[in-house]
């Protein structure tokens, strides 16, 4: 019998110490290094060689994907669901995570096969569950099991098209001797479900729980092992959810989704441009709406911004949904080349819906709200901009331009202020008033 030994795992980023310390050095994170029992691999075994294909031989033909039922979610995972990939979902408690993949199995087991493992509910909870989701197929199976080694043995009798496991944090290997949920359970849980999804083609997801900070818990490891990842995202006070893709290997990880949450489940939301923008106030200063793009598509958003006459001796900048950093260079921006003073005014943004804006395109916007709220000018609500800054005032081009004034115009708004240099790339042809600035200043004397 091989013996065990004792090392001291980072739960952060899984770097390996033979002692304890208060701080990982690989990742930075104090506080993170725990105590973990592993048992070595059994020596002495001879090795094989293994057998090589070319590449020449190798078929490049693009294989079907399943679909889901939910166009959304289809987007984000690159045109539906690949044979044999591994999918991690990962968000806040509650958040919808589990609702979202019962949904999915109601489709696709109306033509195939899918085996929900659950190591948190029971088989009983799970029904009352689908009935209020209104899944009812024959096709579906339900296993409540936490030991993953019999799972392995049920998909390998059961043969199913789709396999779900919720969650990877309460499932274990009787052979590593450590409790569920920690470093080595989860990095060795997920690199055997991967072998099971790789060698049968079966398409498997994976719900992981998330730490404090909001990033998936367990070894950063578990990332790389799987093909795709994904963050459902959503503020509780609110019922609408985001899907946010970070890693993909067979598409872009820069789409996202957009669901409501409902007595019946989760909605699409197809255009969310129009939820973001809907109750917007009239005739008020300080607002803007921008144009910024969320992979390929481009969503319109309101911007606030809220100037006032400081009651402290240094006033006070706060941001929601934008980066603290980023409006502080603008607000230097402002007052160094365009002579609008907010040195002694407390300055608030905010960024309706919950959303957060991390794109350089919606500086632009951001600018000219904060002009408007200093100016108390409201700005026309036919008007949407976009472009970035630079230090010294100038507005820059931006990507996908032609996107971002074709959605503009589709919902029926009259002026959009877009970097001059983006002017080349337009067609000319959209159902709006395009107009080109080179600096901030210009960007409001377009507008008033």
């Amino acid at each position: 019998m091989a013996k065990t030994k004792t090392v001291y795992v980072c739960t952060e980023c899984g770097s390996q110490y033979a002692r304890w310390a208060g701080k990982c050095t690989a990742c930075g994170e104090w506080n993170t290094i725990v105590e973990e029992v592993v048992t070595p691999s059994a020596g002495g075994a001879t090795k094989r060689a293994a057998a090589v294909t070319p590449i020449a031989d190798v078929s490049g033909s693009e294989e079907a994907r399943y679909r889901t039922g939910m166009n959304e979610l289809d987007r984000v995972l690159g045109g539906g669901i690949v044979p044999g990939g591994l999918v991690l979902i990962g968000g806040d408690p509650g958040i919808g995570k589990s609702t979202l993949l019962l949904q999915i199995c109601g489709h696709l087991g109306k033509d195939r096969t899918v085996l929900y493992v659950s190591g948190e509910e029971s088989a009983r909870q799970i029904k009352l569950r689908a009935e209020r989701l209104g899944v009812d197929s024959g096709n579906l199976l339900l296993l409540c099991e936490t030991d993953v080694d019999t799972i392995l043995e049920t998909v390998r009798a059961e043969k199913p098209d789709i396999l779900v496991v919720d969650s990877i944090q309460t499932v274990s290997l009787a052979d590593v001797a450590s409790s569920p949920g920690s470093v080595t359970q989860v990095r060795e849980c997920t690199s055997a479900l991967m072998r099971v999804a790789k060698s049968a083609d079966i398409p498997t997801f994976i719900v992981g729980h998330v730490n404090k900070d909001g990033a998936i818990a367990g070894p950063k490891v578990m990332e790389h092992i799987v093909d795709c990842v994904l963050y459902f995202e959503g503020d509780r006070h609110n019922n609408y959810r985001m899907l946010r893709c970070v890693k993909n290997r067979y598409g872009s990880t820069n789409e996202i989704g957009v669901f409501e949450m409902r007595d019946k489940g989760l909605c699409e939301v197809e255009n969310p441009s129009l939820l973001l923008l809907s109750g917007r106030p009239l005739n008020v200063s300080g607002t803007c709406v921008a144009c910024t793009m969320e992979g390929t598509r481009p969503l319109l958003t309101e911007v606030q911004g809220l100037v006032s006459p400081t009651g402290f001796g240094n006033p006070r900048r706060m941001a929601t949904g934008f980066d603290n950093n980023r409006l502080a260079l603008l607000l230097a921006v402002l007052e160094k080349r365009g002579g609008y003073f907010f040195s002694n005014l407390d300055t608030y943004l905010n960024i309706i819906g919950g959303w957060r804006l991390d794109e350089p395109a919606a500086d632009l916007p951001v600018a000219l709200a904060l002009i408007s709220g200093l100016k108390d000018k409201p700005i026309p609500e036919g008007v949407v901009a976009f472009g970035e800054v630079g230090l010294a005032g100038e507005v820059r081009s931006v990507s996908s331009a032609e996107q971002r004034v074709a959605e503009a115009a589709r919902l029926g708004f009259e002026k959009i202020i877009v970097p001059k240099q983006n002017l080349a790339s337009l067609s000319g042809n959209h159902a709006i008033e395009v107009v080109g600035v080179s600096t901030v200043r210009e960007a409001y004397e377009q507008i008033f």
